[in-house]
């Protein structure tokens, strides 16, 4: 196999909660010195992406702010991009808002004045944050979430993330989000090859889950390799839709494939 760059996930391939998986610096590593383009691409919408590269070198890994892409990043530009002139009303975290205003976005607090409304993980997320929701929704305001996460991996068990909140929001209102960024949306591919001035065609991914990782990958014509150190688990892989093309115990294994 010789793919011309290599994308990989980070929590639950790279990490999981606050610690690095064994053997995945040094796969990391390996793949640069064959020479191998490497995007890192995270659902994580929090974390601006400068915060994320200084949480993954303390860990040891090595890497530029350039070659990661998160939810938080792919959700600004298409807004920027798209709703530049747009009011946004966040259901979601500081880090995410940090984002957003650095992208020259316009963000309020009055639910009322929302042109679309952004619903993203949030850990103080409560009844009045879904009421709230359910009244700037009522009037047709656009709806979008930042990744569909339902859980995040961490060290002992998983918890919420960002679908768990999309999904309240669904629930309450019987509206689906007009869009949801992150993988694996397309907005998630068009940012991989933007970093890493590739097709995605011509790339592997790596990640440990089966509808955002892989399923991106599928789509998009990547060789496609699931992990097992993440959220899928036997019964999962056994009952999938969605067949990765190469299934490891984690990313040490990684070089058996190159």
């Amino acid at each position: 196999m010789s793919p011309e760059g290599v994308v990989l996930d980070v929590d639950g391939t790279l990490i999981r909660g606050r610690e690095p998986i064994e053997g995945a610096i040094e796969a990391v590593e390996s793949l640069r010195e064959r020479g191998l383009p490497v995007a890192f691409v995270s659902n994580n919408p929090i974390r601006t992406r400068e915060a994320y590269a200084e949480r993954l070198a303390r860990h040891g890994f090595s890497l530029d702010a350039e070659e990661l892409i998160t939810a938080g990043t792919i959700t600004a530009e298409y807004l920027a991009r798209e709703h530049a002139a747009e009011e946004l009303y966040i259901v979601g975290e500081e880090g995410l808002e940090i984002q957003l205003r650095e992208a020259g976005l316009s963000l309020t607090d009055e639910y009322d004045r929302a042109d679309t409304l952004i619903a993203s993980i949030d850990r103080e997320f409560s009844y009045d944050d879904l009421k709230h929701a359910l009244w700037a929704l009522a009037d047709g305001t656009r709806f979008l979430g930042t990744d569909p996460d339902r859980t995040i991996p961490t060290e002992d068990r998983e918890v919420p993330g960002s679908g768990a909140i999309i999904n309240a929001i669904t629930g309450v209102t019987g509206r689906e989000p007009d869009a949801i960024m992150g993988k694996p949306a397309p907005s998630a591919v068009e940012a991989l090859e933007r970093t890493l001035g590739l097709d995605a065609a011509d790339c592997l991914i790596v990640g440990d889950r089966l509808d955002t990782d892989i399923a991106m990958g599928e789509c998009a014509g990547m060789t496609t390799v699931l992990v097992r150190t993440g959220v899928t688990d036997e019964r999962a892989l056994a009952s999938a839709t969605i067949d990765p093309d190469h299934v490891l115990e984690s990313i040490s294994d990684l070089g058996s494939l190159l």
